[in-house]
C-alpha cells in the first residue's frame, strides 16, 4: 500500500505565516514554480477536501487524493487549456505538485505526518493524458 501524504493547512502547531509569505519564501528557495502554481495547489487541496473528506477541513488529504483534486480543478477551471497553463507555471507532472506541497511544508504553511513522502506524488498520472483526453472526440474521428 502506498503511504498517503497528509496535508493539513489548518494544523494548530504550524508557524504563523501567511500564505503569501510562504509562497514568496518558497519561490526564493525553489524558483521552478510560479506563484500562481502555489495558489492553484492550495485551491486544489480544498477541492480534494470536498471530494474525499466530505468537506471536513480538519481531515488530512493524501497525495494521490490531492492529485485528483488538481486534475478536477484544472479541468473545471481551464478546460482544454489546463495542460498549457500548468506548464506555464512549471507544473508538468505529479512530482511537481509534490515539490510545491513540500516547499509550503518547509515554509511552515502546510503540515505533514511521519508517514508522508514526496514519493506519494511521483506516480500519480500522466499529465498529457489526464488533461487532453477529456477533450478528444469520443469516436476518435477528428474530422466528423
Amino acid at each position: 500500500m502506498v503511504s498517503a501524504m497528509r496535508l493539513d493547512p489548518f494544523h494548530q502547531n504550524m508557524a504563523d505565516i501567511s500564505f503569501e509569505e510562504a509562497v514568496q519564501l518558497s519561490i526564493r528557495r525553489d524558483p521552478r514554480y510560479q506563484a500562481e502554481a502555489y495558489e492553484f495547489v492550495r485551491t486544489a487541496l480544498h477541492v480534494a477536501v470536498k471530494q474525499f473528506c466530505n468537506g471536513d477541513e480538519g481531515q488530512h488529504v493524501g497525495g494521490r487524493d490531492l492529485l485528483e483534486g488538481v486534475r478536477s480543478h484544472a479541468l473545471k477551471e481551464y478546460g482544454p487549456m489546463a495542460l498549457f497553463i500548468l506548464r506555464q507555471w512549471g507544473v508538468q507532472q505529479g512530482i511537481d505538485v509534490g515539490h510545491i506541497v513540500y516547499n509550503l511544508i518547509s515554509a511552515g504553511y502546510f503540515g505533514k505526518s511521519d508517514g508522508d513522502s514526496l514519493d506519494d506524488f511521483a506516480d500519480g498520472y500522466d499529465f498529457d493524458v489526464a488533461f487532453t483526453t477529456p477533450f478528444l472526440p469520443q469516436n476518435g474521428n477528428f474530422l466528423s
